[in-house]
């Protein structure tokens, strides 16, 4: 009996997944009610004994530690309801332990600053003796990290560094010169963490004698405004932002000895001028390293210095024709001998290690695919983790390599997209694996691979997607205009007939070392598959310029960024505008940020082939975007005028033809509001239709709200409309 249930279980959900269905998606399902929501585990924080791990609660209002061996005797050692008098909000934002883990600093009363930076209150908390003591109790602060000596919390407030003395609640004040839109001290400038990836400008030495910190002197950049609207009249906020070819900060390196509570200044050793956009102390007492990049981004040094001295010398320098990317894996092994860290110098990024002169020891990973990120070292079993684009660039797997090359394995076997968190002795991991057709199962392994159990499977999730008549994502390949064969996917309306015409929607991101082509879960899926109900088939190619098909592959782009992807794009289209089941006079477009670049030049460049295009957040103009990220990939504008300019849609708006929707946030201050208003002046100019939407106050996510919902009702209204 439960064999016969079990086959027709397995019957309705292929009945289902072909479309046999009388569920239809909704707008609401996917923004307001949540139907497709995708469970995960978070907040995970692996402890010191490597044989527990804790996490947040479902409701993140709470910390609790588990057991990896049994998954039993879970421990709640922190809860925000515990305390009503002190909480005024039931989530947490953050958590972290001091190191001998009698201690956690909570944030919550989040309040962002831009991407990844943000303000909070925090509290410390005394596990043993349940007491909260507010770090800050008269306003919210940055970056609040316990010192290694479990003594001392550091912090930023108002742009300078604090120093909160655990063992009589006293406070010591390490800088003093901050000033909004001036000086900051020990967190980035706008454009360093939009482009570097990261907020907190300072570390602990793993001593606690020193904090070694960057100090940026933005005062020589410009400003850039945007109004806030809501009261009678609006608030105008202004912030620093250097666009291309304009002054950036003058960026410094200081360090803070914690016994003579003096500060020295870092001199380096550079020529040009440099951004610093990492700071991290070696395993050697006292010895920082700094990693500078001279403006164009093609010249990486490995600096290393002594904090007692203040002398900086050269550990390893990497230069290239045309940038380096920046990546977070510059990893110093515990005995102090040798460091680890990834390049591309044979064409493919691979891990490479070091002794503490510079001197290279040895190619860690070798071939002809990418690493795409590193876990670390295995002191123990002496091997190195990672995760690489080996099987295919769509494909993401963990890896383990021995120190001396003898063993190298893979310690998943599904193919898909596999992420991991170890335990932080290594004999556990927890696992993350999704496909572009399944969600995310979490799962907890013993180091050799053998599963201890499920943490999370989704089945739920897996249970509606049957229900509604979700069908497949099916990956393709079709060719770009030199013949390149480009990776793809594809998603086709349920009951599909080969004979009937379809119209296609291709959606595009295309910018220099992204993806949209992985064998990974879409959080745009949803939607895809509403609109696949509606008759649409979604296509998404990746052209020449993204990720994971090594060095030239990404950087054919360089100094004429939007070229080839733009001619990718439409040859793209042209391919699929020849298939006998669509319909080539319905081909459009919809990309976001980068996204909304491609859509805008091809609505221009390819008008010949795209009915209708959807562009959310544009850059119209490359030199209305910031330094870093523009001149890495174009170079200066004052050098490569034609690379700016032949390839921006404001200087091709007279070509544009079809039906337009320009979207974007009016707080962008990211891709500027600026971009679209330039574009439309030029649109007007040229006597061209076009549609738009503004979301007043909203920033390059546009979210928050019923923001979501409003913003894909009129998107999907458009497409119903004009494609």
């Amino acid at each position: 009996m439960k064999r016969f249930a079990l086959i027709l279980s397995s019957l309705f959900l292929i009945f289902s997944m072909s479309g046999f269905s009388s569920e239809d998606i909704t707008l609401e399902d996917i923004w307001s009610k949540g139907t497709f929501r995708q469970n995960t585990v978070t907040g995970i924080r692996s402890m010191n004994d490597g044989a527990h791990y804790t996490k947040l609660s479902m409701r993140r209002n709470a910390v609790i530690k588990v057991d990896y061996e049994t998954g039993q005797n879970e421990t709640e050692l922190f809860n925000l309801t515990d305390f009503p008098e002190i909480f005024e909000q039931d989530w947490i934002m953050e958590y972290s332990f001091n190191a001998d883990e009698t201690h956690l600093l909570i944030s919550t009363d989040y309040e962002p600053i831009y991407r990844h930076s943000f303000k909070a209150n925090y509290y410390i908390y005394d596990i043993d003796s349940k007491k909260v003591t507010p770090l800050n109790e008269d306003s919210k602060v940055q970056l609040a990290e316990f010192s290694p000596d479990s003594k001392n919390v550091a912090y930023v407030f108002e742009n300078n560094i604090y120093v909160y003395r655990l063992r009589d609640g006293d406070l010591m004040q390490v800088t003093k010169d901050g000033k909004k839109n001036h000086i900051i001290n020990g967190a980035p400038d706008w454009v360093y963490e939009e482009e570097f990836g990261f907020s907190k400008a300072y570390q602990w030495s793993e001593d606690s004698r020193y904090i070694a910190f960057l100090k940026t002197d933005e005062s020589g950049v410009k400003e850039f405004n945007m109004p806030i609207y809501g009261a009678l009249y609006p608030d105008e906020y202004r912030y620093k932002y250097p666009k291309a070819g304009e002054k950036n900060s003058q960026v410094s390196v200081h360090i803070f000895d914690l016994g003579d509570l003096k500060t020295q200044t870092i001199e380096l050793e550079t020529k040009d001028e440099t951004y610093i956009p990492r700071l991290q102390w070696t395993k050697r007492p006292g010895v920082l390293s700094v990693i500078t990049l001279n403006r164009l981004q093609n010249n990486l040094t490995l600096h290393k210095v002594n904090a007692e001295t203040g002398v900086s010398s050269i550990l390893l320098n990497l230069k290239t024709e045309k940038y380096h990317e920046l990546h977070d894996d510059l990893t110093f092994l515990p005995n102090g001998e040798l460091f680890v860290m990834s390049h591309e110098n044979d064409g493919f990024r691979h891990l490479y290690s070091y002794d503490m002169e510079g001197v290279l020891k040895g190619q860690i990973t070798s071939g002809e695919w990418e690493v795409t990120d590193f876990y670390g070292y295995d002191e123990k079993n002496k091997r190195f983790y990672y995760q690489s684009a080996e099987r295919s660039p769509m494909q993401r797997d963990v890896y383990y390599v021995t120190t001396d090359g003898s063993e190298r394995e893979r310690i998943n076997p599904e193919l898909g997209t596999t992420k991991v968190h170890f335990s932080k002795t290594y004999d556990y991991y927890i696992q993350e694996h999704t496909t572009a057709n399944k969600p995310v199962k979490v799962t907890l392994h013993k180091s050799d691979g053998e599963l201890v159990r499920v943490l999370e499977d989704n089945e739920g999730l897996k249970k509606k997607m049957g229900e509604y008549g979700w069908v497949q994502k099916e990956f393709i390949t079709l060719t770009g205009d030199d013949g390149t064969e480009l990776n793809a996917w594809i998603i086709k309306p349920p009951k599909f007939k080969k004979r009937k015409k379809y119209p296609v929607l291709m959606y595009t991101y295309g910018g220099p070392g992204s993806q949209t082509v992985t064998d990974d879960w879409d959080h745009n899926m949803a939607w895809w598959q509403m609109l696949a109900q509606q008759g649409y088939i979604v296509v998404s190619v990746d052209n020449r310029g993204t990720g994971a098909r090594g060095r030239d592959f990404r950087q054919v782009t360089y100094g004429e960024l939007g070229k080839y992807e733009t001619l990718d794009q439409i040859a793209a289209a042209r391919q699929l505008a020849k298939l006998k089941y669509v319909d080539e006079d319905r081909i459009g477009m919809f990309g976001w940020s980068y996204g909304g670049y491609m859509t805008s030049l091809c609505m221009s460049l390819g008008a010949d082939v795209f009915t209708a295009g959807i562009a959310v957040a544009p850059v119209t103009n490359w030199r209305y975007y910031d330094t870093i990220y523009t001149e890495r990939y174009n170079g200066l504008p004052q050098e490569n005028e034609a690379g700016y300019d032949q390839n921006s849609p404001i200087n091709h708006a007279n070509k544009m033809d079809g039906n337009l929707l320009l979207v974007h946030g009016s707080a962008d201050d990211n891709v500027h509001y600026q971009n679209t208003m330039d574009y439309v002046s030029k649109l007007v100019a040229a006597n061209k239709q076009f549609e738009m939407m503004v979301y007043p106050n909203k920033d390059h996510g546009i979210y928050g709200g019923n923001t979501r919902l409003h913003l894909y009702t009129k998107m999907t209204d458009f497409l119903m409309e004009n494609l």
